[in-house]
């Protein structure tokens, strides 16, 4: 969980999260309620035992979502607190300020403009501190808490042996504020991802008794407040005194070109450390007395785009293919992953959809797969009352169903009129699954062919189609009775293997037609089963009616001799 800086940004936020709820007053008690019990769960998981039992994006985002609806019903009931941190009751020497986040380059850019000496740092994924240091002791270690105050961490820092005890020159009276993180040789974070090491780190030090952990803990310094004024003779110090990755990964930096550099750099290449972006800063900070919660304005952080972003499911679409397969489409609300704009995700089939129990209403993490295809990758949060679609009766379809058009036919009778025209079959060039719905809509075609019986005058009269766009198509839809019989084949569903297809000798559809289960089984990869299946399918009526449909428009292999 992060510290009170995020809670703030968030609460600033929550009024432009999305549109509030059309919800009765019951049914908003309801939802916050629960919303509101399960963060305190997991807080008092987090806090009380150590444990993360969410990652860090889901609870930012479900507790966001609970100050948008309290925001839209005011008078429902008691707010959630904008400070989530337990504050402790040791008071820090001076302030964790917290660091303000950049929305993104611009915003970065204009915030350097007129500043002098500034410096990159990785933004390091862990947990804040503060070390005190008195007559080169370490005397305190205190959780940051809500800024002000946090909690003793004493004794779980002088477990971690790679935080010195002691120290010397002007670090012997020093306090000190750093990020404890897991050590992790060799991370590259583009790859590997944050690996929920900040999680790992609370749970080490928030957990009662000892941990194994706390070996395998480091810390980076960001922050001395009343140190050296300039940064390098800053960084040599705490190099000196047994804190040298601030030297080691700090750098000057004059215009944002540089600082995207190395927040490439960073992203791309191994680090001992878990990142989630850069931080700058100016040389020059105030003096310590001034610092308090959040008002270091200087310094600023610029994250990584999240690998994974949360919205909320609009509602579920059902689409049927031409094979009559039901697919599940969910509609969100729209949200941005690596500079994708994300409206809709294909979820697979109805079982696959029963599984992940998505309802609209439910906010879910989206992410981008492979060839940038955009996935959801779980559903974080389900709402106290869900309604789910019923989706169509699968017996209604198949290979052979809606090659005549009914209005339960819609869906698959247009995926077949776009299959039927793509680049692998007859190749229409000039319809998407847009145009054939504009002459479907137009022409109330009876059946897949429907449009072979169009003249160039009927086009011209469809709305939206332009005069040369209509004259364009009769073309094309003249040219494609052109079509070798073997991609008209292909048109109609055939079963047959493409192997098989290749060796066909056939060149009508008598020819076809009056083959048994015992000939096609000498074609490739044509075994007893998939002959019976050529058969049946030959024999179909609606088969038959199309083919007969063909033969009265010409077309080569299906006209009567």
């Amino acid at each position: 969980m992060k510290g009170w800086t995020l809670i703030i940004l968030m609460l600033f936020s929550a009024m432009g999260y999305c549109d509030c709820p059309e919800w009765t007053q019951g049914r908003a008690i309801q939802e916050m309620s629960a919303l509101k019990q399960q963060i305190k769960e997991w807080d008092n998981a987090y806090w009380q035992q150590g444990e993360s039992q969410v990652t860090d994006e889901t609870y930012d985002d479900l507790r966001t979502q609970l100050l948008q609806w309290e925001a839209c019903f005011p008078h429902v009931i008691g707010h959630e607190k904008a400070i989530t941190a337990k504050g402790g009751n040791i008071a820090h020497p001076v302030a964790h300020t917290g660091v303000r986040k950049a929305a993104d380059k611009h915003s970065l850019a204009a915030w350097m403009q007129g500043r002098e000496a500034l410096w990159v740092q990785p933004k390091v994924d862990g947990v804040a501190v503060t070390l005190v240091y008195r007559n080169g002791e370490l005397v305190q270690a205190i959780s940051r808490g809500d800024g002000l105050k946090g909690q003793s961490w004493l004794e779980k820092v002088n477990a971690i042996p790679s935080i010195p005890k002691v120290t010397t020159g002007l670090l012997a009276n020093s306090v000190l504020h750093g990020e404890i993180f897991l050590r992790q040789p060799d991370h590259i974070q583009q790859r590997s991802g944050g690996l929920n090491a900040r999680a790992k780190v609370a749970g080490a030090m928030l957990r009662h008794g000892a941990s194994p952990l706390l070996s395998e803990l480091g810390i980076f310094i960001w922050g001395w407040p009343g140190g050296p004024k300039a940064m390098p003779e800053r960084l040599q110090r705490l190099a000196e005194g047994g804190f040298p990755l601030a030297q080691q990964w700090s750098w000057p930096v004059a215009d944002i070109s540089e600082v995207e550099n190395w927040r490439k750099r960073w992203f791309t290449r191994p680090l001992p450390f878990v990142t989630d972006g850069v931080v700058v800063r100016q040389s020059r900070e105030p003096e310590a007395q001034n610092w308090q919660p959040g008002q270091g304005d200087w310094l600023i952080a610029w994250k990584y785009d999240p690998e994974a972003q949360a919205t909320q499911v609009r509602d579920i679409d059902f689409t049927v293919g031409r094979s009559g397969k039901i697919s599940v489409v969910a509609l969100l609300e729209s949200v941005t992953v690596d500079d994708k704009q994300i409206k809709r995700v294909n979820i697979g089939s109805v079982r696959r959809w029963h599984d992940w129990d998505i309802a609209p209403g439910d906010r879910v993490l989206v992410s981008l797969a492979g060839r940038g295809i955009p996935q959801i990758k779980n559903v974080i949060w389900r709402g106290v009352e869900r309604h789910k679609p019923q989706p169509p009766e699968q017996r209604h379809f198949h290979a052979l169903s809606c090659l005549y058009y009914t209005l339960d036919c819609h869906e698959q009778f247009l995926s077949r009129l776009v299959w039927i025209s793509s680049s692998g079959v007859l190749a229409i060039s000039g319809l998407n699954h847009a145009g054939w719905q504009q002459l479907v809509d137009t022409f109330h075609f009876e059946h897949v062919y429907s449009w072979l019986e169009l003249t160039d005058q009927q086009l011209q009269g469809v709305p939206g189609f332009s005069a040369k766009r209509a004259l364009e198509m009769w073309h094309r839809f003249n040219l494609v009775r052109q079509q070798p019989f073997r991609l008209w084949l292909i048109s109609l569903g055939l079963p047959l293997p493409a192997a098989a297809l290749r060796h066909l000798p056939d060149r009508h559809w008598d020819e076809v037609a009056n083959r048994d289960e015992l000939s096609w089984q000498q074609l490739p990869g044509v075994g007893a089963e998939r002959a019976r299946k050529l058969v049946a399918f030959i024999r179909h009526p609606q088969i038959a009616a199309l083919v007969d449909a063909l033969a009265r428009q010409r077309i080569t292999g299906f006209s009567r001799q």
